[in-house]
């Protein structure tokens, strides 16, 4: 049996995210790591990812992994989100990959635009259980009539009783 810890990713918008979907990825995080779950985010210092990481960092014991764009030189290496694990790809966007594959269960916070409709759509294609929190109607509805799989949350606790109920299945 492995000891691996379930890594769950949270996608959502960067510098464009609201201030609901930033309070709602802020509390994610922190209930995420509360659960002894692995927060993996897209690693910058802005919106979505940047409050699930602040609100992991709050719990004992957390491990936050940041998945990033950049090579990691100069300002690269400076600019994340509060991070324990930076992990620079030189990718640019095509890092999305990597971040869905990484984890055993995404999140799609608030919706975003489309860096997180790829990372959604990423999820679907990769056979990542996907969940969409308190995301515009659009958004339900595209990825809905995609994945009858996709899962629908208004709330962080809605959303994190889903993901347990996502690994028990797996």
């Amino acid at each position: 049996m492995s000891n691996r810890r379930t890594v769950v990713g949270v996608m959502g918008a960067g510098e464009g995210a609201s201030a609901a979907a930033m309070r709602l990825a802020e509390e994610l995080g922190e209930c995420i790591s509360a659960r002894g779950w692995v927060l993996l985010t897209g690693g910058r210092p802005a919106g979505v990812m940047a409050a699930a990481s602040r609100g992991a960092a709050r719990v004992e014991g957390h491990l936050v992994v940041g998945v990033l764009p950049g090579e990691g030189n100069g300002d690269d290496r400076q600019k994340t989100a509060d991070l324990d694990l930076a992990v620079f790809t030189g990718m640019g966007k095509a890092r999305n990959v990597i971040n869905v594959l990484s984890a055993d269960v995404v999140v799609v916070c608030g919706g975003g635009g489309p860096g997180t409709a790829s990372e959604a759509a990423h999820a679907l294609n990769g056979g990542r259980p996907l969940i969409l929190l308190a995301v515009p109607v659009l958004w339900r509805e595209f990825f809905c009539s995609l994945d009858k799989g996709v899962q629908n949350a208004n709330d962080v606790q809605e959303c994190c009783r889903l993901i347990e109920a996502r690994l028990k299945e797996a």
